[in-house]
């Protein structure tokens, strides 16, 4: 049987997963506009941020959920 966990590391998982999936994304975003002005290319290099953004969070939040499961610190 597997032990439960508590709440509070319940919430911590949540904020974990929300901070890196919003974390990625808004640095994307950010990283997408500013090479977009750098360059002058309008909206490329800010989808291609977007996806990578969204890609690494994604990542991330799998990782962190196999950690939290697999119960390591």
């Amino acid at each position: 049987m597997r032990p439960t966990k508590s709440p509070l590391q319940a919430m911590a998982l949540y904020s974990a997963i929300l901070s890196q999936l919003v974390g990625s994304v808004l640095i994307g975003t950010f990283t997408g506009m500013w090479l977009d002005e750098q360059f002058g290319t309008a909206p490329l290099f800010l989808i291609i941020c977007l996806l990578t953004g969204m890609f690494a969070g994604v990542w991330a939040m799998l990782q962190t959920v196999r950690k939290f499961e697999s119960g390591d610190k």
